[in-house]
C-alpha cells in the first residue's frame, strides 16, 4: 500500500470530511505509484488521515474510501459499504424497486455509481480506483442482489480524465433491452444500454411531485423532455394539454411508449427540435403555457465553460418566462455542479429583467434522497430545481 505524506497545513479541508487529496497537496509518495493502488493518507507531522486509492494520471490524486485503516481490496469491504448504502434507500423508499443504490462520493465511494432497475443492475466506474476493484464490486453486487443483469455504462466523459475508456457492456448474466420502472404509479420504459447517463433521471423524481397541485386543466410546455418523466406527470396530475419537445428522436419514441402504457396520450403531443429554437417560435406565433418546465442536460461540463453556459441558461430561462401567462409556473433545473444555486439564482433574476416579469420563488430544491449531501462535500449537491410563478 502506498504511503501519501501531505504538505504542512494541507490536511485541514481533508480531516473536515472531504475525501480528495489534490497533487498539489502532497509532500512525499512512498511505495511504487501505481495507478488506482490503495493508499494511505498522513498528515506532515505523522497522523494519519485516511485509506484510499492513487492515481497519479488525475488532478485529484487520492480519494479516500474509508477515515480507518482497513483493507480496501477485498470483497468484504465492498459488501459492508454497499449493503450500508442499500439500507438507506430501503429506509426512505420503502416497496420501491428502482432508486440509485451507490452516489459515489455521497456514499463514501467515490467513483462508483450503482442504479438498480428492479432485478438490473446499472454499474459506472468512473474513477481508476474503482475501475481497478470491479470484479471485487461486482462479486459483493452479487451476493447483495442477486441480479439478473449487471450492465457496465462505462461510457461517460469523466473517464477519460482517469486514463480509462469509454465503454458500454454486459459484466453478468442477461443483456436486457428495455426495463421498467415505477415512479408515483406510473410506469416508464428505460433503455439501460442506450440512454443517457444509465437510463433514467432518478434524481428528480421527488421534484416531479412539483406538478401536482399545478397542472391540473392547465397547458404544459416540457423542454428537453427526454422520456417524458415531467410531461408525464403533469399530465396524470389532470393538465388540459402537455407539449414534449426533445432534439432525440430516440428519447421521444420512447416518451410516447410512456404515455401509451400509462393511458395518457390524449392530452400529450411530442416534438421532435431542438429547445431554444421553439421557444423562440412559439413566441413568435403567440403561444402562451400556463406551466413551463426546463430540465437541460449540464451546459457546463467544466469551470472554464461556465460563461458561455450562462448564456444558454440565460436564453432558455428568459424565453420560457417570455412564454408565461400570469400567474403561470416555471419550473427550471440546472445539473451542472459548477454552476451554483446563488450563481443560478441571480442568473433567474436577470433572465426575469429582459423578460419584463415580476417572478415569485415558490420554492428551492435539490436532487433526490437517493443521491445524499454530505455536509462536508459540496460537489455532492449538483441539482437546482427553483418552482417560481410568474406575478
Amino acid at each position: 500500500m502506498l504511503k501519501i505524506i501531505l504538505g504542512r497545513g494541507e490536511d485541514r479541508r481533508i480531516r473536515g470530511g472531504h475525501p480528495w487529496v489534490f497533487s498539489n497537496e502532497i509532500q512525499e509518495i512512498k511505495g511504487e505509484k501505481i495507478p488506482g493502488t490503495a493508499a494511505e493518507v498522513w498528515d506532515f507531522e505523522g497522523r494519519f488521515i485516511g485509506t484510499g486509492y492513487y492515481n497519479p494520471s488525475s488532478l485529484i490524486s487520492v480519494r479516500i474510501v474509508s477515515r480507518e485503516q482497513v483493507e480496501i481490496d477485498s470483497v468484504s469491504f465492498f459488501r459492508e459499504r454497499i449493503e450500508k448504502a442499500f439500507d438507506y434507500r430501503r429506509s426512505i423508499y420503502p416497496g420501491m424497486e428502482s432508486f440509485r443504490v451507490v452516489y459515489s462520493e455521497g456514499d463514501f465511494l467515490p467513483g462508483l455509481i450503482v442504479d438498480k432497475y428492479g432485478d438490473f443492475l446499472a454499474v459506472q466506474f468512473l474513477t481508476k480506483g474503482m475501475d481497478t476493484r470491479r470484479d471485487l464490486i461486482i462479486s459483493a453486487l452479487l451476493d447483495i442482489f442477486s441480479p439478473r443483469g449487471i450492465i457496465a455504462r462505462n461510457d461517460a466523459g469523466v473517464r477519460i480524465m482517469e486514463g480509462l475508456e469509454e465503454t458500454v457492456a454486459t459484466l453478468y448474466g442477461e443483456t436486457p433491452g428495455i426495463v421498467e420502472v415505477v415512479e408515483h404509479g406510473l410506469r416508464f420504459r428505460v433503455d439501460i444500454l442506450r440512454g443517457q447517463k444509465t437510463g433514467h433521471f432518478f434524481d428528480q423524481k421527488e421534484n416531479h411531485l412539483l406538478l401536482k397541485g399545478i397542472s391540473s386543466n392547465r397547458d404544459i410546455l416540457d423542454c428537453f423532455c427526454y422520456t417524458g418523466s415531467w410531461g408525464l406527470h403533469a399530465a396524470y396530475y389532470g393538465a388540459a394539454s402537455v407539449t414534449c419537445i426533445d432534439s432525440s428522436e430516440r428519447a421521444l419514441t420512447l416518451a410516447r411508449e410512456n404515455a401509451e402504457i400509462n393511458g395518457l396520450t390524449k392530452s400529450m403531443q411530442f416534438e421532435a427540435e431542438e429547445a431554444f429554437n421553439r421557444l423562440r417560435s412559439l413566441k413568435i406565433t403567440g403561444r402562451r403555457f400556463d406551466v413551463v418546465i426546463l430540465d437541460p442536460p449540464a451546459f457546463v461540463k467544466s469551470r472554464k465553460a461556465l460563461k458561455e453556459a450562462e448564456k444558454g441558461y440565460l436564453t432558455i430561462n428568459r424565453r420560457a418566462m417570455e412564454l408565461l401567462r400570469e400567474g403561470g409556473h416555471l419550473i427550471t433545473c440546472s445539473c451542472s455542479y459548477h454552476m451554483g444555486r446563488e450563481m443560478f439564482r441571480e442568473l433567474l433574476a436577470k433572465a426575469a429583467r429582459l423578460a419584463g416579469k415580476e417572478i415569485r420563488v415558490l420554492e428551492s430544491r435539490a436532487q433526490a434522497h437517493d443521491h445524499p449531501v454530505l455536509l462536508a462535500v459540496p460537489e455532492t449537491e449538483y441539482l437546482k430545481c427553483f418552482l417560481l410563478q410568474v406575478l
